[in-house]
């Protein structure tokens, strides 16, 4: 269902549903929210992959089936366990990197947009698949309209249509396409860089992209903050003494 492991400060979390080409039902919206609100402690960096030809191809056909016989109450609860999923993906104070590979339809895409960087393989496609069902991408909305803006979500919404990964680029819904052999390489790069800041202000860097835009006082009282605290300090120190930081931890770990 969801496989879970840590090299050091950095967690990687597999999708594990290949059968059905990582669709969710109850269950693996239940242990992805878990494994995002509840990761170990000095977690830095989350990737998240999935196992099979798909990275996730929306919903899952029996979650859907049970679901069609629930009341509008019941729908909604459910759905919003959904919503919370994608929410606990964004509140994550480490940074989240999407491996995307094969499709990622429906709620798979609005994983891919919860996620602070995403880098997609070539073959990749995606799509907004819900209309094709008579139904809508709501939960996914928030977070995709943020990432890829109202025109093109106007767009891909309505007509449902699947696309390839340079038109998800183009669009940023992904950060980075690169040929299968690369894809480890660069996600290795992108935790490189991520273990050689320091994981406070790496977190509230995340934070203040989440909540932007904010008053200029604000983002001025954050600043002074960041420059009064231990970690700012020690950074800085380290920077003017030309010696790595006490933060930095080498990646990728022997």
């Amino acid at each position: 269902m969801l496989q879970a492991a840590s090299q050091g400060p950095v967690r990687i979390l597999t999708i594990d549903r290949p059968d059905v080409r990582n669709a969710f039902n109850d269950e693996l919206i239940a242990a992805l929210t878990d494994a995002f609100v509840n990761l170990p402690s000095g977690t830095r960096a989350v990737v998240l992959r999935a196992e099979g030809p798909a990275f996730c191809g929306g919903g899952d056909l029996n979650w859907m089936r049970k679901a069609a016989n629930y009341t509008e109450e019941q729908n909604t609860a459910d759905a919003l366990k959904l919503a919370q999923l994608f929410q606990a993906v964004v509140n994550c104070p480490a940074v989240v990197i999407a491996r995307v590979h094969g499709a990622a339809f429906g709620g798979g895409c609005g994983l891919v947009a919860a996620c602070d960087v995403a880098i997609a393989a070539p073959e990749a496609k995606f799509s907004f698949s819900e209309v094709k069902l008579g139904l809508i991408p709501a939960t996914i909305s928030p977070f995709v309209v943020e990432k890829i803006g109202r025109g093109h979500a106007r767009s891909l919404f309505s007509t449902g249509e699947i696309f390839g990964a340079e038109k998800a680029l183009r669009i940023g819904l992904v950060h980075d396409v690169v040929d299968a052999a690369g894809l480890d390489a660069l996600i290795d790069e992108r935790l490189k860089s991520i273990l050689m800041s320091g994981p406070l202000a790496v977190a509230a860097s995340k934070q203040l992209a989440n909540e932007s835009p904010l008053p200029i006082e604000e983002t001025a009282r954050r600043l002074a903050q960041a420059r009064a605290g231990e970690e700012g300090k020690a950074g800085v120190a380290a920077f003017l003494e030309k010696r790595k930081a006490d933060f930095v931890v080498e990646w990728p770990q022997s």
